[in-house]
């Protein structure tokens, strides 16, 4: 039955009960985070002092938000220098939010042929083949220039001392030992990740000093270029497209080409000499008086606004909070919007052109809202056609017909909310993995009304280091597809970006930042976002309460990673999630995974405009942490 959302009056008694829960009183694990001048929070506790050390010597939000970055892609914080950075920057004196596209391109060579013709149906999760070219050095550097207010010298100096030698983190040390045998494969990660070759346990230990001599180096590098220029009476800006001229075109380019080509990748000069950071305008949509912003077509943000559009016409506080039918609501809204996801993003820098009107417009929202069965999850849940709600026609019809669920094997239970078993298949467990690997998050605000929003990522344990600069590459060229019929939009072709999961998150109030929020966590990144999102405007919690609050994640959408299966139907569950909802969803066609914690790290800042403070939420789910002032 597929019908417009009807609560009956049982259901609303217990929607008031669920609201009635004491939401504002609810203990976190986390302290909220408060702060009048400055605010910095990421992923690692010494990231946000790097950020914080910056904010002390003067410098504004996007300052110590390029010295955060730098420091955690120093300490493979989920991602290292050769990824990707995706930002959202709000500028007080323009009062708009500016889009950083610094998100890599795949190399000459990288065709949909190239990988086919060797027995990939996707290009590989891991190695040289993996690779896109590297984004975060230029993305940091152009940030610095045209939004900073400091050096590049000032801005790295943390991140040189860790790689110097830091203490490094029972998370990292453990990631490299697990993937010791896939790390061991390639020459230099193998000498910078294993160092204890005579050792049981070749990886580092948590709280050894874990040193990389050659990115010391190659930052140095950077500050040395932009030394020479100051020196030469450039200005500061001039001085930074030094450096940044010196990694993608001088020695330090040479060296990354030569070291990805010797372990066997594609990379060429002119891939990293053509390569440029993309400044953008933002796409945004409205819900309930904010305006929420994200970065265009080429990563997935837009689905939390296609979400949002859907979810707009039912009345989410009556369903209750975490109530079965609210559950409900919410995945079949993520369901289709990932749906649409996964067959019209890609990098709209290449043709075709995506449908952006028509994704983004309330009416095709509405029509995709009808589409909703209220009483069982849909687990054939198909791509809409936006094509005329822009006046147009869709040229990829055929290809739409023929869109099917990618299945993968499920090795849970087929049961109502049965925790996890021990022994469940190791392909089930990658998927985990998968799932929730991302990166760090960055958020910084500052007093004069600067809000920065990073998702960085890319070179996560295990990456190939290229040569002796002691920078980890990319694996985002598993997110590509090599057939139009698993996506026409993001099919890889050399020159072109992958649709990444990376989203970064502003959202304005009366034209004014309210809030600035972004999660590591793959596929399920903008599900914790748009929770995270409802929690906080729908349900009253403090950026920290809803940083904490239990989640739902589908599954049901193409996985971003690997084989890019789907799993229809699976639902993950807080373990807190009481048996009468557990049995509920059970009936409406769920099958439940059950977890302690349901949500990546999410890190966020509210801006209090009765009291002229922020808020800071920073997860109780990994090591994220939060420095303010």
């Amino acid at each position: 039955m597929r019908t417009r959302l009807i609560v009956p009056l049982c259901a609303v008694v217990l929607a008031l009960s669920a609201v009635a829960f004491p939401l504002l009183a609810q203990r976190t694990m986390k302290p909220p985070l408060h702060g009048r001048h400055w605010m910095a929070i990421t992923g690692k506790p010494l990231g946000a002092t790097a950020g914080a050390m910056i904010f002390q010597q003067g410098g504004n939000a996007v300052d110590a938000a390029c010295a955060m970055l730098a420091a955690t892609a120093t300490m493979w914080d989920v991602l290292h220098w050769g990824g990707e950075t995706q930002a959202l920057i709000y500028h007080p004196g323009l009062r708009k939010v500016i889009g950083i596209n610094a998100l890599g391109v795949a190399p000459t060579g990288a065709t949909a042929e190239f990988y086919r013709a060797r027995g990939f149906t996707h290009p590989p999760q891991y190695g040289p083949l993996a690779a896109i070219t590297p984004g975060t050095p230029g993305g940091l550097m152009v940030m610095l220039a045209e939004y900073g207010t400091m050096t590049l010298e000032q801005v790295l100096a943390p991140a040189i001392r860790l790689a110097d030698g830091y203490p490094i983190e029972a998370q990292t040390a453990n990631s490299i030992h697990a993937n010791r045998d896939t790390i061991a494969q390639w020459k230099y990660s193998r000498a910078v990740m294993l160092p204890h070759t005579e050792r049981e346990r070749a990886a580092p230990e948590a709280g050894e000093i874990f040193v990389q001599a050659d990115l010391a180096a190659t930052l140095r590098k950077l500050v040395e270029a932009e030394q020479q220029a100051r020196a030469a009476g450039k200005n500061r800006k001039e001085a930074i497209q030094a450096a940044y001229d010196r990694f993608y075109k001088g020695d330090i380019a040479a060296e990354l080409v030569r070291g990805i080509r010797e372990e066997g990748g594609l990379f060429t000069l002119r891939d990293l000499s053509d390569w440029r950071v993309r400044i953008e305008e933002p796409v945004s949509t409205t819900y309930k008086g904010i305006t929420v912003y994200k970065l265009p077509f080429w990563q997935q943000g837009p689905v939390l606004l296609q979400a949002l559009n859907i979810l707009e016409n039912v009345d989410l506080k009556a369903l209750g909070y975490n109530s079965p039918r609210y559950m409900h609501a919410v995945y079949q809204a993520m369901n289709l919007a990932y749906a649409d996801r996964d067959f019209y993003y890609g990098d709209p820098y290449f043709p075709p052109e995506e449908p952006v009107r028509g994704l983004l417009s309330k009416e095709y929202a509405r029509m995709r809202f009808s589409q909703i069965n209220w009483e069982r999850n849909d687990p054939d849940v198909k791509p809409g056609d936006p094509y005329p709600f822009q006046n147009a026609t869709n040229p990829f019809a055929d290809l739409l017909r023929r869109w099917t669920v990618v299945p993968a094997p499920d090795t849970l239970p087929r049961s109502g909310g049965q925790d996890r078993p021990p022994g469940t298949a190791s392909n089930d467990a990658d998927f985990m993995r998968g799932f929730y690997a991302g990166t760090t998050s960055v958020q910084a605000a500052d007093a004069e009304g600067w809000v920065v929003s990073i998702t960085p990522s890319g070179g996560w344990v295990p990456a190939v280091i290229a040569g002796r600069t002691g920078i980890g590459l990319s694996q985002r060229a598993q997110s590509f597809v090599t057939r139009a019929g698993d996506g026409p939009f993001n099919v890889i072709e050399p020159g072109k970006r992958p649709r990444v999961t990376l989203t970064p998150t502003i959202a304005l109030k009366d034209g004014a930042p309210w809030l600035s929020f972004a999660v590591q966590g793959g596929d399920s990144q903008d599900q914790n976002l748009l929770q995270f999102f409802l929690n906080v405007l729908e349900f009253g919690m403090t950026p920290q309460q809803a940083a904490e609050a239990a989640n739902i994640n589908s599954y049901q959408m193409r996985s971003s990673f690997g084989a890019h299966e789907s799993r229809p139907g699976r639902m993950l569950v807080a373990a807190s999630t009481p048996d009468s909802v557990r049995t509920a969803l059970t009936r409406m066609g769920y099958t439940l995974e059950v977890q302690r914690l349901t949500s990546g790290p999410i890190n966020a800042i509210l801006f209090d405009r009765k009291h002229g403070t922020m808020w800071g939420g920073s997860s109780n789910h990994g090591e994220d942490y939060g420095i303010a002032w």
